[in-house]
């Protein structure tokens, strides 16, 4: 009778404990859910990361100083001076473009950017300003590029990083011009907008960035066209 009444206690302790165990797991899948569909009126933030379920990033809505650097072939670049804005990532996690803006007394901009696929971008609206001892120089509007594949962004990453592993300023120098040559990396392509020259028009490039045709309006109200050679001539206008 004793061994009876120890085993009814003992299972009364187990009900009592077990009982518990099961309202802690409620109240704790409660709070869970709670969390995921709180509603908040105001959120203060340097930064936001937007990720998919498994974490990988998808958004960045940063300010200045903590501004995501980008990725590239999934490897984060170096920190760097960006603006603050939106950075947007695709299904790979890399950088597809971006909203981002500033503006001081000296200088102003907005820039949305489309990335080409493992490239830089392709096309752009900006507005951009800047103040110098010639006075306000503004311009505006839609920008196309051509992105070449012989040299994706992860292969510029790779090829800046080897020249920089050379410790020769020349050499560092040599390899960067490289880059810089028209067609090698990439190209302007078109233009339309407002210029820094207060012209407003359309202004197309051929496949090495060189400017070939110039449809616009100048300063004096009168309209131009201007037909150029590749080396940068006009050889008609009207």
């Amino acid at each position: 009778m004793e061994n009876l009444q120890k085993q009814v206690k003992a299972l009364k302790i187990y009900s009592g404990m077990l009982t518990l165990l099961v309202l802690v797991l409620i109240v704790t899948a409660f709070r869970q859910t709670a969390s995921i569909n709180e509603h908040f009126k105001h959120i203060t933030a340097e930064r936001i990361d937007i990720v998919d379920a498994n974490g990988q990033i998808r958004m960045a809505i940063s300010n200045h100083d903590r501004q995501h650097p980008g990725t590239i072939g999934g490897k984060e670049l170096p920190k760097r001076d960006r603006p603050a804005g939106m950075i947007f990532f695709n299904d790979d996690g890399d950088e597809c473009g971006g909203l981002v803006y500033d503006g001081n007394k000296k200088s102003a901009g907005m820039t949305y950017s489309v990335d080409q696929y493992q490239n830089d971008q392709i096309m752009q609206i900006q507005y951009s300003q800047d103040k110098d001892t010639d006075g306000l120089k503004r311009s505006y509007g839609l920008k196309l590029w051509d992105k070449y594949d012989n040299f994706p962004s992860a292969k510029v990453v790779a090829y800046v990083d080897s020249l920089k592993q050379l410790n020769n300023a020349a050499a560092y120098a040599a390899g960067i011009k490289k880059l810089q040559q028209p067609g090698v990396l990439t190209a302007e392509r078109l233009f339309v907008g407002k210029n820094t020259k207060g012209e407003v028009g359309l202004f197309l490039r051929d496949d090495k960035g060189r400017p070939r045709l110039r449809i616009y309006i100048n300063q004096q109200n009168q309209p131009v066209i201007e037909t150029l050679n590749d080396k940068g001539q006009v050889v008609a206008s009207k």
